[in-house]
């Protein structure tokens, strides 16, 4: 047989002596061919360089084994490792992941939902942009048969799973833990609080304020990109307009490094004078010269709970009701250097 000709079940069959069907059940890992000739079988197409037709077998089973992931961005730590449990729970199952990114941008996630679609996945995890409030591309998933599951940031559409971290209890922890080391003029830097995660960690922050006696009336609170340099400017204007505070509890880490950093080329002492905690526990945290208390989202496991939730789904068949669920992890405070006035756990 010519190398350039490409190795058919019937040339596996021939050199076996056993009819084609048998070595497509083999292949397919049917219970109707014995251990012994389904090892024989796949022994000799790996000798034979035999490749299975993926369009063939998504024809027959129905399913393509593709699945698609849409992040705001691929370059931060936390997306990339929401992705990463996607990957470890699915592809020992022979899944593959599509990977886009939208930048924040509405009208790209939903092209790139929608050339997602035109490739016949499985199924769409996504954590949803800032300027999302239009829900036709995500009901057009929906539509679809496919199951969706957001991760993170999520809307309120029916029957669509979602995996993410109690926010209000992560901000609520984060607050709760800077009054006990003695602060109590807590301002708090956010983000787009269209976004459920944001408005959940603005929440948090002000329940806590309140439980331990402290009134948010007159404290200074900031909606800004997760950012360096918006928490820089953030900063900025805290002393432009003369604010009296003493700690900050900052939406993102990126908007916590960017004021750890301005109050420092001022000669602000942090923890001493003004502390500082973020959120989400990127990598970068804890390797800072004085590493920065944030709230982890354990991004692993919500990429692997995620995953879980689609094969229920996917293995429960098209034809069923749509699962929805939806799981919430417990947040994780961790505690450093620029929150600990008092210099102890």
């Amino acid at each position: 047989m010519s190398q350039k000709e490409k190795t058919t079940i019937y040339d596996i069959s021939r050199a076996l002596n056993i009819s084609a069907a048998t070595v497509s059940r083999a292949l397919n890992n049917s219970n109707r061919v014995s251990t012994k000739t389904r090892e024989l079988v796949l022994k000799t197409a790996k000798a034979f360089n035999y490749q299975q037709n993926s369009l063939a077998v998504a024809l027959k089973s129905g399913r393509t084994f593709n699945v698609g992931v849409v992040v705001p961005f691929i370059n931060r730590a936390f997306f990339a490792s929401v992705i990463r449990g996607i990957e470890e729970e699915l592809e020992p199952k022979g899944y593959h992941v599509i990977i886009c990114q939208t930048h924040e941008d509405a009208s790209k996630e939903a092209r790139q939902l929608q050339a997602l679609l035109n490739t016949h996945i499985d199924g769409v995890f996504i954590s949803v942009s800032k300027s999302t409030e239009d829900l036709k591309h995500l009901q057009a998933v929906l539509q679809s048969k496919i199951p969706l599951i957001f991760f993170d940031r999520k809307k309120d559409l029916k029957g669509v799973s979602a995996v993410s971290i109690d926010d209000f209890q992560g901000a609520y922890d984060a607050v709760t833990h800077l009054v006990e080391q003695g602060y109590t003029k807590i301002v708090h830097l956010g983000s787009d609080r269209k976004l459920n995660i944001y408005e959940d960690r603005y929440r948090g922050y002000i329940a806590a304020l309140k439980a331990h006696g402290i009134s948010s009336r007159n404290l200074f609170t900031l909606q800004m990109s997760s950012t360096i340099e918006s928490g820089i400017e953030a900063v900025n204007q805290l002393y432009d307009s003369q604010t009296d505070f003493d700690a900050i509890f900052c939406a993102s880490d990126y908007i916590a490094l960017g004021c750890v950093q301005e109050l420092r080329s001022r000669g602000i002492q942090v923890p001493q004078e003004i502390g500082v905690v973020g959120f989400s526990n990127e990598p970068f945290t804890s390797h800072l010269e004085h590493p920065l208390s944030t709230v982890g989202q354990t991004p692993v496991l919500m990429g692997k709970i995620a995953a879980q939730v689609f094969l229920e789904q996917i293995n429960a068949g098209k034809d069923s009701d749509p699962i929805e669920k939806s799981v919430v992890l417990k947040p994780e405070l961790f505690i450093r250097s620029t929150s600990l006035k008092k210099g102890t756990l």
